[in-house]
């Protein structure tokens, strides 16, 4: 055998090694929304995310994508009256749902939608914009004539208006109405910035990396409680609830949307870890900025290229969880936290 055989059987060996040696621990990482979240909800959301980390990290143990992970993590939560997503999505003035939703993948494709009705789990319809159209996002009346054209399944209206949203919205107009009285102001437009609001516990959504290196980030959201018909939330706009770039990391938002929004939130993480800092280092910094300079709270997960994890939050809770190899990772407080082998 010659010695350029022999070089190039050799070069094949150390290839095939370094493409097995190189595959990538998968990770899923979720929240459940951030805010003033009530004792009594705290197991519930717990339990639910736990299922939902479950149910997405099996997609990425059995070699699946990792939008495909965030996606099955995130329908969990859509279909639990526990998270503000889906089933359990809070109201509006009218007492209606209206959701939005948006998914990102590493090489910056990303599809949203604002306004959806009547659409069990609008991160799916999300992900239909983003493989399905040369668009980035649709609203409304043209989200739904966009479902109903890919064949996506419509329940009952008003079928996903859950007893707690109905409870949460009837406490926010009773507190509306006695600050009003105090104040002696006429009825606003709106929801008013000073009333203590009791559904407003965030959004949901998940960031992974699968064992390829890819990367995914999707939220999904009922909006804020009591909110106006046709109010648009910072879930669906790509740099403030979602960002994902496969050359630095995945995040996803929680907590005041409308305060989100003008911090460009995600995207300001990810510029933050692409100038240098952790994960951990960039969301807290970004999110102390926001709250010092804006007042209101929220929170954020966040995933490196390299496998780092970053959680952090100013509102009082915020549920997360995530798994990694055979361990689950979960907490709603800053100062405890649960792990448990799987």
């Amino acid at each position: 055998m010659c010695i350029e055989s022999i070089v190039l059987m050799l070069l094949a060996c150390t290839v095939g090694m370094s493409t097995s040696v190189m595959k990538t621990e998968p990770i899923l990482l979720v929240h459940g929304g951030a805010g003033d979240i009530p004792d009594e909800r705290v197991p519930t959301k717990m339990a639910g995310m736990r299922k939902s980390v479950l149910v997405g990290f099996q997609v990425l143990k059995a070699g699946g994508s990792a939008i495909d992970a965030v996606e099955a993590a995130i329908k969990v939560m859509e279909d639990d009256e526990a998270f503000n997503a889906g089933y359990g999505s809070v109201l509006n003035t009218d007492g209606e749902v209206e959701m939005d939703a948006c998914v990102m993948l590493g090489n910056l494709s990303a599809g949203a939608v604002s306004i959806v009705r009547d659409i069990q789990h609008p991160i799916s319809l999300a992900r239909l914009v983003m493989e399905k159209t040369p668009h980035v996002m649709f609203a409304g009346a043209g989200a739904n004539r966009f479902a109903r054209e890919q064949g996506v399944p419509f329940v009952a209206p008003g079928s996903l208006v859950s007893e707690s949203a109905k409870r949460s919205l009837e406490m926010f107009k009773k507190n509306q109405a006695e600050h009003l009285t105090e104040t002696g102001h006429t009825k606003p437009p709106g929801p008013l910035k000073d009333v203590k609001n009791p559904g407003d516990v965030g959004t949901v959504g998940a960031v992974a990396i699968d064992i390829n290196g890819n990367m995914a980030a999707g939220t999904s959201t009922g909006g804020l409680n009591g909110k106006m018909v046709g109010r648009v939330s910072d879930t669906s706009m790509i740099g403030s609830g979602t960002y994902c770039d496969e050359d630095v990391g995945a995040v996803s938002t929680t907590g005041h949307g409308d305060t989100i929004a003008k911090a460009c939130l995600a995207h300001s993480i990810i510029k933050e870890m692409e100038h240098g800092k952790s994960a951990q280092d960039a969301a807290s910094h970004c999110l102390e900025k926001m709250t010092n300079r804006l007042k209101h709270t929220a929170g954020a997960i966040v995933l490196s290229k390299e496998g780092d994890v970053g959680i952090y939050f100013t509102s009082k809770r915020m549920g997360w969880a995530y798994q990694k190899g055979n361990k689950i990772h979960s907490g709603v407080n800053h100062d405890h936290v649960v792990t448990e082998e799987v």
